[in-house]
């Protein structure tokens, strides 16, 4: 080869690279990352940005392609969300070219995707907002900024409509519409006689029992139900013989009923035999001396007759029991069942109001139950207080407070219960909720394991962002807001769908949200204009991005 035509080819070779690197290093400038940034692609997950517990959590991918980042250079990116009001930035991202010796991300000339995870605190406002890239390009003593790359819109926050001012039902107030009270009278009979004393029929517990079968006759809201005659034998002699007393003794007392009762309905006969249950009764209530070493006989032996024969051991004692117990045993009881009918709403609130103290606890607190007043609940709670020592009085005040907002007045009303249970943790688990301490209240919820708490626990859950929990912790729960919520949350719509019951401004809005999940462009308008007499719903209608493109 030419020597001459051979360095000439060496040279060219030598320019002809040095222009490649030339050229290379002239597309990846600074200048031209800046020029060029319309072909860095960026993907957010999710596209549509979600608050959740109160955080806004966003993954972030940026593909830089070949050629396009200068390896002299660093990059610093801001996410910032831009939201009516204010912004709010996320921390700064660094990102370096290979020939830079710093500590930040290395980016590749050849092309690279970098990977992010973005936080932000949700400040209200965000709901309508959109996230954008801010970017500088560093190099020498030159700052270049990039243009604002916009990468998601809006900001979900659903979950936010939950009712999360937790649920403590009233303690049960023990009213019934009607109620059962055995009215009755007693003949004693002579030992080992079944023969009625004529002495007996005019005992006072027989004039009493004629008293009170007299005022169920003269009462319209009474009404004898059943009759009975029970018979009894004291537990001393032979069982059998016991047994044919007791019967004849139900024989006897059957032939004077009418007499005794003026002619009321036959009444069903029943011989118990020997009544060891009413001896142990007397026994314990009695002044004995050794009447706890009689009652461990009792308890020792469950033979009859070994019974009695071990008491008859002990002479002293069973002669107090023979003048003292024995005769009270030797018995038929006289029995009628008295149905009552109990106050209406109408006299309960009449009685309220003129005659309150005829009322007894349950009637009181039933009644409180029947006012619309606050003030007039409380006083009626208090007077129960006062008069009867009620606890549910306590713990149904607590309730009235917590329902006017009153929250300090409702602890307080709670801490003056006496007796804890799974109600009153549920309510100071509530209380916790409603000071947005969610911690304190899921460990209330749990400890209490009513069925208030689990429901109230989905709704912390729903608030905490754990929306699989909260349908397992509402899943057994009647139909209701909190629970159709849950369902929407996890994309159970049509599940959803069939817990919202009622046609509140509230459930109407959830109802459009499914509309607008589902697609139904003419069910969100309809739904929306439902829910738009509650102005708050109507007003957040227009900036949430579940309608999006519905509402325009």
């Amino acid at each position: 080869m030419d020597y001459t035509f051979y360095c000439y080819m060496k040279k060219l070779s030598i320019l002809s690279a040095a222009a490649l690197i030339l050229a290379a290093a002239a597309c990846s400038s600074p200048e031209k990352m800046a020029q060029m940034a319309d072909n860095v692609q960026v993907k957010c997950e999710p596209a549509v940005l979600e608050v959740i517990g109160g955080n806004i959590d966003a993954t972030v991918t940026v593909t830089y392609p070949a050629d396009y980042f200068n390896p002299k250079a660093i990059l610093e990116v801001t996410p910032v969300i831009v939201y009516k009001g204010g912004e709010a930035s996320a921390d700064v991202l660094m990102y370096q070219g290979e020939s830079v010796k710093d500590n930040y991300k290395v980016v590749s000339s050849k092309g690279q995707s970098v990977k992010e995870k973005l936080h932000f605190d949700y400040v209200e406002g965000m709901e309508s907002c959109y996230l954008e890239l801010r970017g500088n390009v560093l190099a020498k003593s030159k700052k270049i900024a990039l243009p604002v790359k916009k990468v998601a819109d809006g900001a979900n926050t659903t979950y936010m409509l939950a009712k999360a001012d937790g649920i403590v039902p009233l303690k049960e107030d023990g009213f019934k519409d009607t109620y059962t009270v055995s009215e009755e009278g007693q003949i004693i009979y002579l030992v080992n006689s079944s023969e009625v004393l004529s002495s007996e029929l005019n005992s006072q517990s027989i004039k009493d029992f004629q008293e009170a079968l007299k005022a169920v006759s003269e009462n319209d809201k009474a009404k004898v139900t059943g009759t009975r005659i029970v018979s009894y034998a004291s537990p001393e002699g032979a069982e059998d013989l016991n047994n044919r007393l007791s019967e004849n003794r139900s024989g006897s007392a059957s032939k004077v009923w009418s007499k005794v009762t003026g002619g009321a309905a036959s009444p069903q006969l029943q011989s118990v035999g020997e009544d060891w249950e009413g001896f142990q009764k007397l026994v314990s209530e009695s002044n004995l001396e050794d009447k706890d070493l009689i009652l461990r006989v009792l308890s020792m032996y469950s033979d009859p007759a070994v019974r009695e024969s071990e008491i008859k051991n002990m002479s002293e004692v069973y002669t107090a029991l023979k003048g003292e117990v024995l005769p009270e045993l030797r018995r038929a009881r006289l029995i009628a069942d008295v149905q009552y009918s109990n106050f209406t709403e109408e006299e309960l609130k009449e009685l309220l109001e003129n005659n309150e103290d005829v009322l007894d606890e349950a009637a009181l607190l039933h009644a409180a139950s029947l006012v619309d007043n606050s003030s007039k609940k409380e006083s009626v709670y208090k007077k129960a207080i006062d008069k009867y020592d009620s606890d549910r009085a306590r713990f149904n005040l607590g309730v009235v407070y917590l329902n006017d907002g009153n929250i300090d007045a409702a602890e307080q009303a709670f801490k003056s219960v006496k007796s804890a249970d799974a109600d009153l943790s549920n309510a100071f688990a509530v209380i916790a909720l409603r000071r947005g301490d969610y911690e304190a209240a899921e460990r209330g919820f749990k400890s209490s394991g009513s069925d208030a708490a689990k429901a109230n626990l989905g709704v912390v859950y729903i608030l905490n962002g754990k929306y699989d929990q909260a349908v397992a912790a509402l899943e057994k729960a009647p139909d209701c807001f909190n629970k159709a919520l849950a369902y929407v949350l996890t994309d159970q719509l049509d599940r959803a769908s069939a817990s919202i019951k009622c046609s509140c401004p509230r459930s109407s809005y959830l109802k459009a949200i499914i509309a607008a999940r589902q697609g139904d462009a003419s069910a969100v308008k309809s739904l929306i204009e439902a829910a738009s007499k509650d102005k708050d719903l109507a007003k957040r209608a227009l900036t949430d991005v579940e309608f999006a493109g519905y509402l325009n």
